[in-house]
């Protein structure tokens, strides 16, 4: 009682406001709050299903060597003006799987100035994708959305909240800048990789995307379905190093003159310019091997690779196409014999219910069978399921229009019977027999 009596008596008497006083004290027990935000490098990784932000480089105050996964919390934010991203997927905490101590780029170091905290993701946690598949009346494919952080040290209320940097594994490796307009005034964008190697020549692998990936962002074919893998070093190491191209359609493939789309019914309007675009990336890079120029695609993309293969039997070493949107009815016996000696290798799976195999891929497979084609393989999946084991394996199952993503992985392995595909009485994979292949 007599403490309290004389502390009041110094405050008057010197003139401090008693709530100062208590800001001041409770200032002394609580942890200090930085209202200035701090920086973040942002680390994109393709997976199967899709980008995922995978890792997140915090910048430090100060040299550290040790760091603790529980001290961080961390929210994400969803957003893009395109459309309403359900409550659900628009906002939530992200899991801190692991940390460590790393430079700049997210390598890890014994001491630095950074740390690198490893994120949760999974093709059920979208609040980890910084895309999304949108469709209403304007826009129909995937997009970059607004992908933003926050990233908390719990025991020090320190918040990182300014992205300053954005790391695309594998993407940032491709030229996205490349443009080309046809003769018909269409112009499209298209992503491309150019093989460090002292090799005279080297093959050329073009990839053509599906129908969620048009428009004029070039790094969306590549990055949506994963496609960027065909630059991976395991990938490229078959080729002895190869040139790949993913041009974009500002529409879909399969649009016929009307917009409306075709499963080769008649023609679509975009085959002619896409041929001149790969003849003039040809032109340009002349390392390019004009008798290993390979051509795949999935979906619309698959319909577009076949088409071309129709088109131009002679131009390319071979195939590979997923979930082949073509249906055989429009492919007559005249076409079938003047393409059943390139090499084509299909992977689709039996319950695709977008690209039914029994209007496309089984018929079209039998008949170059049945005209006496030596070098056509079908790997047919019962469903497309979880191949890295992660998320219950061959017990979880993705939409089976997704058969792209055993291409992507070099997953497929096995012909239309189930036996393995040989090269030299040697079991391949999809990419060790595509890079045997020349013309």
């Amino acid at each position: 009682m007599k403490n309290t009596l004389f502390t009041l008596l110094i405050l008057v008497l010197t003139h401090i406001p008693l709530s100062l006083l208590a800001k001041e004290v409770a200032t002394e027990k609580l942890p200090i709050t930085t209202t200035q935000g701090r920086e973040y490098t942002m680390i994109i990784e393709g997976y199967d299903w899709g980008p995922a932000v995978s890792r997140i480089v915090l910048s430090m105050d100060e040299q550290v060597s040790e760091v603790s996964a529980g001290d961080y919390a961390v929210s994400a934010r969803r957003h893009t003006e395109y459309t309403q991203i359900p409550p659900e997927l628009a906002s939530g905490e992200r899991t801190v799987n692991f940390a460590y101590v790393s430079d700049s780029k997210g390598n890890r170091l014994q001491s630095g100035n950074h740390i690198t905290l490893v994120l949760a993701v999974g093709p059920d946690l979208a609040i980890g994708s910084p895309i999304q598949y949108i469709r209403n009346d304007k826009y129909r494919g995937n997009y970059w959305i607004d992908y933003k952080l926050s990233i908390t040290h719990k025991p020090s209320n320190k918040v990182w909240d300014k992205e300053i940097d954005r790391i695309r594994q594998l993407i940032d490796s491709f030229d996205l800048t490349g443009i080309f307009k046809d003769s018909n005034d269409i112009t499209m964008s298209y992503a491309s990789f150019s093989p460090e190697t002292t090799n005279e020549k080297s093959p050329l692998i073009i990839w053509l995307h599906g129908g969620g990936e048009g428009g004029t962002d070039p790094s969306i074919p590549i990055i949506a379905n994963r496609a960027a893998n065909y630059a991976s070093d395991e990938i490229q190491s078959y080729f002895g190093g190869a040139y790949v191209l993913a041009p974009q359609c500002p529409g879909a493939w399969m649009h016929n003159s009307e917009g409306v789309t075709t499963h080769g019914r008649e023609d679509d309007i975009y085959n002619k310019g896409l041929m001149e675009l790969i003849k003039n990336y040809v032109s340009a890079n002349p390392k390019i091997d004009p008798d290993r120029i390979y051509v795949g695609g999935c979906s619309n993309g698959g319909y577009m690779a076949l088409k071309l293969i129709l088109l131009y039997p002679d131009y390319f070493a071979a195939g590979y196409i997923s979930a082949l949107a073509y249906q055989s009815q429009y492919i007559t016996d005249e076409q079938i014999q003047l393409i059943k000696d390139v090499p084509i290798w299909f992977v689709h799976s039996k319950d695709d219910g977008t690209t039914i195999p029994e209007k496309t891929v089984v018929p079209v497979y039998n008949r170059l069978i049945g005209a006496g084609a030596e070098n056509v393989h079908f790997s047919f999946y019962e469903h497309v399921t979880d191949i890295t084991g992660f998320f219950g394996g061959d017990n979880y199952y993705y939409n089976g229009h997704w058969s792209w993503i055993y291409s992507h992985a070099n997953h497929a392995n096995f012909d239309f019977d189930g036996s393995p595909v040989t090269l030299n009485n040697r079991p391949v994979t999809i990419m060790e027999w595509l890079a045997a292949q020349s013309n």
